[in-house]
């Protein structure tokens, strides 16, 4: 991992960057496959599917069969386990509702909102080195809570053809309305323009590679709206004197093991930690199943020395990271003044990986820095918002003539002449 001390603030750009290909890197190959899964549909699902995946297949729906024999498959803790993430998962998004909202802005005049689900929605869960069956409870849960009445679900195959098992028993239990054996660019372009076999969704969610990310940014040009841009998994962790080495480390590479093109970062105000951790991350990397991947991510992670937490305060602030782990005997000061980040992790007990599972929040999160704007996947997600308005003959004797007088201010004759009509 590369060493930085005392990096200036004109160089933060600079050290934030992600190691993920730009959008022009990626443009034409989404554009094309899109253009030919709109034109040609289900032929040009199969086509790349041969192409990527390497495998052929007569129907890419999952049956009923495929799915009862997917359950048998799942061992029973690893069942009790999905289970008791989804109860967590439910209880904490379910906590999400809102009420109907109203009130009387003016005697006569009654506005309120409601929210509403989407009606269809896809969710794209990954399949390829680490099938994400626990992605399908973070969507599938909250869209159900939601009421959204077409829940789509696309995953890539393996070489046999087959969606991995716990994905489907996750499916299955969370109430998904159509499985689909469909992964990468093909996917998000199938959900987002339907085809013979695929329908068409209102919104796409989940996260992916770079190429899945940038698909889903093309497919909200083409009428259909997107959870979030959620690239490749990443982390940063402050840690002072009083966070353990050992648990920083294990964190580090518990998202650096996701993919080669993840990131992870310290930021210390420590070196002994500093050097600790490194000396951690090289001891824990040799016994991972995954090293040749946590490797190669390891090699695009930093870690970084500041003299103050301010400076590092400031600094995490400016990368915006997907997951923030704050380990620190001043950890009001970072909870309190974090306003950049995903999902926060607190304390020396709470390690990253528990959000990604079973403590209950969402870990389908904005990367590469869109913290800054987006949230991560909520019950709101799932909800449009609609406002609604009725107004009285005396409501309207009483914001008449302001509407009036701003119409005509605008040049709108109509709009004045609509409030006139009934002023009469």
């Amino acid at each position: 991992m590369k060493k930085i001390y005392n990096p200036q603030p004109e160089t933060w750009s600079e050290i934030c960057k992600r190691p993920t290909q730009t959008f022009s890197d990626v443009e034409e190959t989404v554009k094309q496959i899109f253009k030919e899964v709109q034109q040609k549909g289900d032929k040009a699902i199969a086509k790349y599917a041969s192409f990527f995946d390497g495998v052929t297949l007569e129907n890419i729906q999952v049956t009923q069969e495929e799915i009862e024999m997917a359950k048998n498959e799942v061992t029973s803790e690893l069942k009790e386990a999905i289970q008791l993430a989804k109860s967590n998962i439910e209880q904490f998004h379910a906590a999400q509702k809102s009420d109907k909202i109203v009130v009387e802005t003016t005697i006569g005049v009654t506005c309120w909102q409601e929210k509403r689900p989407i009606q269809k929605v896809g969710l794209y869960i990954p399949g390829g080195t680490a099938p994400l069956f626990s992605t399908v409870l973070m969507l599938a849960v909250p869209a159900k809570l939601a009421g959204c009445q077409e829940i789509v679900l696309c995953s890539p195959p393996d070489k046999n053809g087959k969606i991995n098992a716990a994905i489907l028993y996750a499916a299955d239990l969370c109430g998904v309305s159509k499985i689909y054996k469909v992964g990468g660019i093909q996917a998000i372009a199938g959900m987002t323009f339907g085809t013979e076999t695929i329908p068409q969704v209102y919104k796409i969610f989940g996260p992916g590679n770079q190429f899945v990310t940038i698909a889903k940014q093309f497919a909200s040009q083409n009428g259909v709206a997107i959870d979030m841009p959620a690239g490749p998994s990443e982390l940063l962790v402050y840690a002072d004197e009083t966070a353990i080495p050992s648990f920083v480390a294990s964190d580090l590479l518990s998202q650096a093991e996701h993919g080669k093109d993840s990131q992870v970062i310290l930021v210390t105000t420590n070196k002994n930690i500093l050097n600790d951790v490194e000396e951690e991350i090289y001891k824990q990397l040799k016994e991972l199943p995954r090293q040749e991947i946590a490797q190669v991510a390891i090699q695009n992670s930093k870690l970084i020395f500041v003299e103050t937490e301010k400076t590092a305060l400031s600094l995490i602030n400016e990368y915006g990271p997907e997951h923030f782990i704050v380990c620190s005997k001043n950890e009001d000061y970072f909870v309190d003044g974090i306003q950049n980040a995903g999902s926060i992790f607190i304390g020396n007990y709470t390690p990253e990986s528990a959000g990604d599972y079973a403590s209950g929040t969402n870990h389908t999160l904005p990367t590469n820095g869109y913290s800054k704007s987006y949230s991560g996947v909520n019950l709101d997600s799932f909800l449009k918002a609609m406002t609604f308005q009725k107004i009285s003959n005396e409501g309207i004797q009483n914001i008449g003539k302001a509407i009036e007088t701003m119409a005509e201010a605008e040049g709108l004759q109509a709009h004045k002449n609509a409030v006139t009509l009934r002023l009469k």
